[in-house]
């Protein structure tokens, strides 16, 4: 008994270190294998996290998320309505006066669209606002006011230039920040609002292109064919 006690001992004696050792290789082939497949995800998440939060350029209001019978709504919902209003109260202005000052067909056409898109929505954006109880804005901002002032003070193909590249740019601009709401909201009511702005938008963009005015050199930031400061305008062809 004492011998074969002795020899499960050696036994055993013997094997366990040799297991130890390849266990333990084992296990650290794993965990470096782990560490290899985690560590680009938690970088990739992190960001596209980051990406995210850049692209939608929202603003925090500080209110957090809301819940509602529409379904969560978060601070880049409710600076979605905002912005919706906010682009007709000049918008909406802009285009029934090229509707009315327009020599060229085409260019009262494209006031015809734009009157006739943001009087739709803003009647969306002021019915989403209720249900929401999202406040809106009620007047232009001084930028907004300024673009106005320059059509006033524009005239003939100056003024023309001027109006389609002022809401070209204005309408490329809120035309991303569509796409992000919709894509991403879970409320149904911004959802359907974000929706019917995409179809207006891209009608909006589609008609001021049609009028052969755009200076798509321009649409990145460049001056703006049509008046003075941060929208200088393109003197027109030579005829």
């Amino acid at each position: 008994m004492v011998r074969k006690v002795g020899r499960w001992r050696s036994v055993t004696g013997g094997v366990r270190p040799r297991f130890s050792v390849g266990t333990g290789l084992v296990l650290a082939g794993l965990s470096l294998t782990a560490v290899a497949i985690l560590l680009p995800v938690r970088l990739f998440a992190s960001s596209g996290s980051a990406a995210g939060s850049s692209a939608s350029g929202a603003q925090d209001d500080g209110l957090g998320v809301w819940n509602t019978p529409s379904g969560p709504l978060t601070p880049r919902d409710r600076e979605f309505v905002g912005k919706v209003r906010q682009a007709g109260l000049w918008e909406l202005p802009a285009g029934r006066q090229a509707l009315l000052r327009g020599k060229r067909q085409a260019v009262r056409h494209a006031g015809r669209h734009l009157t006739e898109g943001h009087t739709d929505l803003d009647r969306r954006a002021a019915d989403a606002a209720r249900a929401l109880a999202v406040t809106l804005p009620g007047q232009p901002t001084p930028e907004q006011r300024g673009w106005l002032a320059q059509l006033d003070a524009a005239e003939g193909d100056t003024y023309e230039r001027l109006f389609v590249n002022l809401a070209r740019r204005a309408h490329g601009k809120v035309f991303s920040l569509v796409a992000q709401v919709r894509a991403n909201t879970r409320n149904a009511v911004i959802r359907d609002l974000a929706t019917r702005a995409n179809s207006v938008v891209l009608d909006h963009i589609t008609a001021l292109e049609q009028t052969g005015l755009v200076d798509f050199g321009a649409l990145d930031g460049g001056p703006v064919a049509g008046g003075s400061g941060t929208a200088t305008v393109a003197p027109p062809p030579a005829q």
